[in-house]
């Protein structure tokens, strides 16, 4: 086993946690908030992983790459449930699993992007958050949320991991984005995504011909 392994509690969910992102989350079952009470106790993070849809119930199986996950805002209910925020670290991938505990565990591996030259990224970085700034203010006017002001990392792999938190994708999508390492190609994956999604909502909430699809840098 790699000697950077660490053991981690893992907690397979329906859906993919990136870096910097925040999840809230409602922790009800007897195993999970034993899992939260151990995690409190040991001063540790746990693992939100995606879960295989074919996965039984009490035999979950988890997708081999997901992100660790720090416990904000913890608040107990009387029932002895919890209520947090669930606040992404760092991704890792699983090398092993045991159910040695009533919750899933594993070895795992942190990981990062390689190293790109910073010149490149600018060029990504630039016209990814110029179309997802657009992007994102029709999905908040959408909403009838359009004055919330949203804080948009400014580094090329921090805006990469918060561009593919927001897409509007199938969680499968979204945790191929979680699994590259490398940081252009999650943002060139992203512009092409975004270059076909903003005409066409464009279209659908204003009635703007589509054509305008091919207008976008």
């Amino acid at each position: 086993m790699s000697t950077t392994a660490i053991e981690l509690p893992l907690f397979p969910l329906g859906c993919v946690l990136f870096p910097g992102a925040v999840r809230p989350l409602h922790i009800f079952e007897t195993r999970y908030c034993q899992m939260i009470k151990d995690c409190l106790r040991e001063s540790k993070s746990f693992g939100i992983v995606l879960v295989k849809e074919d996965s039984q119930y009490l035999h979950e199986e988890p997708h081999a790459v997901g992100t660790m996950a720090e416990i904000h805002n913890l608040d107990r209910q009387a029932d002895g449930c919890y209520n947090l925020m669930a606040v992404g670290t760092m991704r890792f991938r699983i090398i092993d699993c045991h159910r040695e505990k009533p919750y899933l565990s594993g070895f795992v591996e942190p990981f990062v992007d390689r190293r790109e030259s910073e010149e490149e990224l600018a060029g990504y970085t630039k016209r990814a958050r110029d179309l997802f700034m657009t992007y994102l203010k029709m999905v908040l006017e959408k909403s009838d949320e359009g004055e919330i002001e949203i804080s948009v990392p400014s580094d090329a792999e921090g805006l990469s991991h918060f561009i593919a938190y927001f897409l509007d994708m199938d969680d499968e999508k979204k945790l191929k984005y979680l699994e590259l390492t490398s940081t252009s190609q999650r943002l060139q994956d992203e512009i092409a995504f975004l270059r076909r999604e903003v005409p066409f909502m464009r279209h659908m909430l204003f009635k703007e011909p589509p054509r305008e699809r091919i207008q976008l840098n």
